[in-house]
């Protein structure tokens, strides 16, 4: 059975497709799932660790039934997946002498939940995990490391917007985009459904199995191709350190795990009625918290962060990439509303300034992702393209720092028909060998730092010109890619680097001495997910 996950920030959605009824439908996970009338069964993206020395952690529902959520506690972690892959400013703890990181307890939680899955019971042959648009390939390579862990015979990835298109089900409009703004991350993405043959369904795969269910079958697949994409570190958990540091500001509040609980409820309120309070009293301490705030100052926080101002910028890029394929804004037939922080009015006010109410679809923000990746398993064709550019690290001479030059491409379509070619030559008499480091480049238009304030893990956008940059083998024996023998000399072109990218977005070089007419590498992986 293939079971899709799509975790989140806050909350996480996992999916099955049922065979009796042929319907995708959201598993309730005893424990771990929160029910509500609005919503379908949500995990909250919590976690509690009891002893780091045994695995014993606590997760999702029973970290708040429990009241692990409203202390201050060390062990108590929230928007944890925010840190993972990141170069975090900041301190975590040591917990029964061991050192925790953002990893581990996104390890922790995602085992538990496939282990909490086949308790139900149901068997999980297969997986099927999103992902953020402006995900780096550290965050893809901890995924596919944690992957390798489970008892799973076949894993695969798909980007959250792709998915959200494929589980709204709109079949008869063909180009979707997808507004997906949830806890810790924005992704639009531009996708274009398309009922063809093909006769091999594709997908970025973490780990192999069996063929899918659609090969198997005969069934004829869906093809979404990915027209345009966008993302930023940006979401719901952004929203309410505002509040925090608005209520701070106006009423001098603690910044507390109880304080945020609160701004949260208070943000949720607010997407429902015009006013909102929260009262609390710690019968302990005898501390007490009274919130109030109206929609109009709530949006008013949200302008003074240039929050409307951030959301221009990535719909625009989407635009621009759909332009210059020559789609137009009045050619898109469908707006597709995910994640939670899309039920905020002021968000939905702000979309419809761009397009009118009738192509908007808002009523699958939380099952959409989850759902519609199951559709990798019915078959349905990715066709995707590299939202990141790659490059190479170069001494700028003007600047006296180090700085990226870009080889391929953001938008550059995988599997690459033809390699990149990159000559070099030595710098040093006698030089016994060449390193490059490769790196993988943000967006142009900045980046985003994670780091702490106190306890709370929080983003800041890097300002316009500087690129975030992910180094992807800059370790003593992974950039250095040829053994000169015999010894290089400057003044002359001395191998030839030949940079491909394949089927499975693995990046891989074929380094080529032009003076032995040796291969020094073959199409050797830099990055390899799996």
């Amino acid at each position: 059975m293939t079971i899709a996950i799509d975790f989140g920030t806050s909350n996480t959605v996992v999916s099955r497709w049922n065979p009796a009824t042929q319907q995708p439908e959201t598993l309730k996970l005893p424990g771990l799932s929160w029910i509500s009338p609005q919503n379908p069964p949500l995990i909250p993206s919590l976690v509690y660790v009891q002893d780091a020395t045994t695995d014993r952690v606590v997760l999702g529902q029973q970290v708040r039934d429990q009241g692990y959520d409203v202390s201050s506690d060390r062990r108590f972690f929230r928007n944890f997946k925010r840190g993972i892959g990141s170069d975090i400013q900041g301190f975590l703890p040591e917990l029964d002498g061991q050192a925790i990181t953002f990893e581990r307890v996104g390890e922790w939680f995602l085992t538990q939940v496939v282990e909490a899955v086949r308790e139900v019971p149901l068997p999980v042959d297969s997986l099927v995990f999103t992902v953020p648009v402006d995900s780096f390939e550290a965050y893809r390579h901890w995924l596919g490391s944690v992957c390798q862990s489970l008892n799973v015979e076949q894993v695969r990835m798909l980007d959250e917007p792709t998915a959200a298109a494929l589980g709204y089900g709109l079949t008869e409009q063909d180009l979707l985009l997808v507004i997906d703004f949830g806890g810790g991350t924005l992704d639009l993405s531009l996708v274009r459904l398309d009922n063809t043959v093909q006769k091999k369904p594709l997908g970025f795969v973490l780990k192999w199995g069996q063929k899918s269910f659609a090969e198997s079958s005969g069934q004829k697949p869906k093809t979404a191709r990915v027209l345009a994409k966008a993302g930023q570190n940006l979401g719901g958990s952004d929203i309410d350190n505002w509040l925090m540091d608005y209520f701070a500001e106006t009423q001098g509040l603690v910044k507390n795990p109880l304080t945020a609980r609160l701004v949260e409820r208070l943000k949720i309120q607010l997407s429902l009625q015009t006013q909102a309070s929260e009262v609390y009293f710690n019968d302990e301490t005898f501390d007490s918290y009274e919130l109030d705030l109206t929609r109009d100052r709530f949006e008013e926080i949200l302008s003074q962060h240039q929050f409307f101002e951030s959301l221009d910028r990535s719909l625009n890029q989407v635009l621009q990439q759909a332009r210059r394929q020559g789609v137009e804004k009045d050619n898109i037939s469908g707006v597709l509303l995910v994640g939670g922080t899309t039920q905020i009015p002021a968000v939905q006010t702000w979309i419809q300034q761009y397009f009118e109410p009738a192509k908007i679809r808002s009523n699958k923000p939380f099952e959409a992702i989850s759902q519609g990746a199951l559709q990798l398993s019915l078959g349905t064709k990715i066709e995707d393209f590299l939202y990141h550019s790659y490059g190479v690290r170069y001494w700028n001479r003007r600047e006296s720092c180090h700085a990226w030059h870009s080889i391929i491409k953001s938008g550059q379509p995988y599997p690459m028909s033809e390699p990149i070619e990159l000559v070099l030559g030595a710098s040093l008499e006698n030089q016994p060998s060449i390193e490059l480091v490769i790196g993988e480049l943000g967006a142009d238009t900045g980046g985003t730092e994670v780091f702490f304030d106190g306890d709370r893990l929080v983003t800041r956008s890097l300002a316009a010109g500087k690129t975030a940059v992910q180094p992807l083998n800059d370790t003593s024996e992974g950039r250095s890619i040829a053994r000169l023998n015999p010894p290089g000399y400057p003044g002359n072109d001395r191998i030839k680097v030949l940079f491909q990218v394949d089927e499975k977005r693995f990046l891989r070089i074929t380094v080529e001495d032009l003076l032995t007419n040796e291969t020094l590498l073959n199409n050797q992986a830099v990055v390899q997910l799996s």
